[in-house]
């Protein structure tokens, strides 16, 4: 004879079972599942660093000793804040534009194919247009002016976020839009209730891509006709030949935007995505 558990049988009286809620311990697994992958790699490159820094006795490659003594200098002295809340300003500002014109070119595009054709070739064209040119037509058309690095970052990150918005509007449901349109909702609130949260994942993978391609320009912008900025100091540090003030302001820039990224972008995605995963419940 068969006994038959309890379980088994409140799910067969039609019950809900109960959810299991995460233990500590499991959180703490997960959380070391997470950050031990690239915490080892950090290790590793580290390591691998300082070895080839030891065996080749070069100025041309300074140990992380000798980098981690210039960025202690420019913390002390101010430029290293300074000139990180610059460009980080002048990248925010530029990528906001980009993400207005982004949203309102990618649901255009994504819902009339007459408008994806009429602007198709000029997003093509932003794509494959090397972020050198980009900045070097600001620099001459714009010069010294609030307006240069805020069009470059802008012309940067936005064909990355056009065509990914673009591609999560075609993916969105049919059946939203024919509730807003038999709810007759207005174009400000299909943006905010169906347009942006059925876009999140398409905005926050081209938000990455942008914001990978904003920093790449800003940074060739201020080298080439700025005077303040990461860039300059990059340029200014290649001038002395000091590889390690030059490592010290590109790790800098680094953790800027790892902040950026898990700090960032990927708290707000899930919390942004959070109701994908209840409902899926």
């Amino acid at each position: 004879m068969t006994v038959l558990s309890a379980e088994p049988a409140a799910e067969r009286a039609g019950r809900t079972p109960p959810i299991r809620r995460p233990t500590p311990v499991s959180r703490a697994t997960s959380l070391a599942g997470v950050v031990a992958p690239p915490l080892a790699l950090i290790i590793l490159l580290a390591v691998g660093w300082n070895v080839m820094a030891a065996r080749m006795d070069s100025p041309l490659v300074p140990s992380l000793g000798a980098i981690a003594d210039e960025l202690v200098v420019l913390s002390d002295s101010g430029l290293l804040w300074t000139n990180l809340q610059v460009t980080l300003t002048r990248v925010l500002l530029g990528f906001a534009v980009a993400f207005v014109v982004a949203v309102v070119l990618g649901i255009a595009m994504g819902r009339n194919k007459y408008v994806q054709r009429f602007f198709e070739p000029a997003v093509l064209l932003g794509l494959v247009t090397p972020g050198l040119v980009k900045a070097l037509l600001c620099v001459i058309w714009f010069g010294i002016s609030v307006v240069n690095p805020i069009l470059a970052v802008a012309l940067a990150a936005a064909p990355a976020l056009i065509v990914n918005i673009t591609q999560g509007v075609r993916g969105v449901d049919p059946q939203l839009h024919e509730m807003a349109h038999v709810y007759r909702f207005s174009a400000w609130t299909r943006l905010r209730r169906i347009w942006l949260p059925a876009l999140a994942p398409a905005l926050f993978t081209g938000a990455r891509l942008g914001i990978a391609m904003a920093w790449k320009v800003i940074v060739l912008v201020e080298i080439f006709g700025l005077a303040s900025g990461v860039g300059y100091q990059l340029n200014l540090e290649f001038s002395n030949h000091n590889v390690a003030g030059v490592l010290a302001w590109t790790i800098a820039f680094a953790l800027v935007m790892t902040a950026i990224e898990y700090g960032v972008l990927q708290t707000l995605e899930r919390r942004v995505s959070r109701w994908r995963k209840e409902s899926a419940v």
